[in-house]
């Protein structure tokens, strides 16, 4: 009998359930995005939507692993970081399964799964890794058992930034798609702060310039242009340090934001230069249930279930806190 295990996602706008095989051969996703109608994701109303649909995907799941004859083995859900109402319905439906079916529970780290999906979907072995989403923009690299931080930005992510700015153009989040869109219809440039500290990152000032010359009638396309140019040019600078400091051969971008093209097009050129391999997928970049579940099985392999009276979440959980057994 194929043994499976269940991973749930449940950070912010998306509520998904992954299935994953413990041999990696199967790996599915079920998972249904809340949209608002207007402005950036309200954490109540998000939890709403999650515990609105959470049977429905959690049915489609279990009826996977059924329809295969398979067994249950463990269950893993994302502790954080994330939106607190968010987290807390994933983990009360994680608890709940592993309660009623006395199964190993795991807290899965949200950006760690992003990493460990990439790698599985793309065979990178020990990338530096270009982490950026709506919840983090950072450059990694597994160091000692850890994936320690080589740089980072030092206020708002680089998906909140286009968010943020979307929204005051009117549009809802997330709307990364829709502003590199927009940025394609221009070939006209207007300067934005440009700030490196070292390895980290502002993206603050940008947005702050870009919702200033938004509001005396430049063109949106051109706005969008010029904010995308700045802020990959800023992460491909500190990129680039962090790959002859590290001297990694390989290089990967998961998370949201990796499906940009002109950031993957501005990576790949200091890829070339230094002679390192680059990767990403084309699947399971925005969150997604399918990641939790094949680090569950990781987890399950190498690691130790959580007690379900310690499973509680960690919205502000960073990456360089967590353990990686199977390093």
């Amino acid at each position: 009998m194929k043994e499976y295990v269940i991973g749930i996602e449940s950070t912010a706008h998306t509520f998904g359930v992954g299935v994953a095989s413990l041999d990696g051969s199967e790996i599915v996703d079920f998972s249904h995005q809340y949209v608002p109608e207007k402005g950036g994701i309200h954490p109540r109303e998000a939890s709403e939507h999650h515990s609105k649909f959470a049977s429905k995907i959690l049915s489609q799941a279990i009826e996977y692993i059924c329809q295969r004859n398979g067994e249950l083995v463990a269950i893993g859900f994302s502790q954080g970081p994330g939106l607190g109402p968010c987290l807390r319905v994933g983990a009360t439906v994680a608890r709940a399964i592993a309660s009623y079916l006395d199964l190993p529970l795991f807290g899965i780290h949200h950006g760690v799964a992003h990493i460990e999906i990439g790698k599985k979907l793309t065979g990178a072995r020990d990338p530096l890794v270009v982490l950026v989403s709506g919840g983090h923009t950072m450059i990694v690299a597994l160091e000692a058992g850890y994936y320690r931080v080589f740089g980072e930005t030092l206020d708002i992510s680089i998906g909140n930034l286009i968010d943020m700015f979307m929204r005051e153009a009117g549009f809802p989040s997330p709307a990364g798609p829709l502003c590199e869109k927009l940025a394609q219809k221009s070939s006209d440039f207007v300067e934005l702060p440009y700030i490196v500290k070292g390895t980290d990152l502002s993206f603050s000032g940008i947005l702050t310039q870009a919702v200033k010359l938004l509001k005396r009638n430049v063109p949106l396309p051109t706005l969008c242009r010029s904010l995308q140019e700045v802020a990959f040019s800023m992460l491909t600078e500190v990129t680039e340090r962090a790959l002859a400091h590290t001297k990694k051969k390989e290089v990967l971008i998961v998370g949201g934001v990796a499906a940009n093209r002109r950031l993957r097009e501005m990576l790949s050129i200091i890829c070339e230069e230094h002679s390192a391999k680059f990767y990403w997928s084309e699947k399971w970049n925005g969150d997604n249930g399918a990641m939790i579940a094949w680090t569950t099985v990781l987890a399950y392999k190498y690691g130790e279930p959580l007690k379900i009276e310690e499973s509680y979440v960690k919205p502000l959980w960073r990456i360089d806190e967590v353990f990686i057994p199977w390093s």
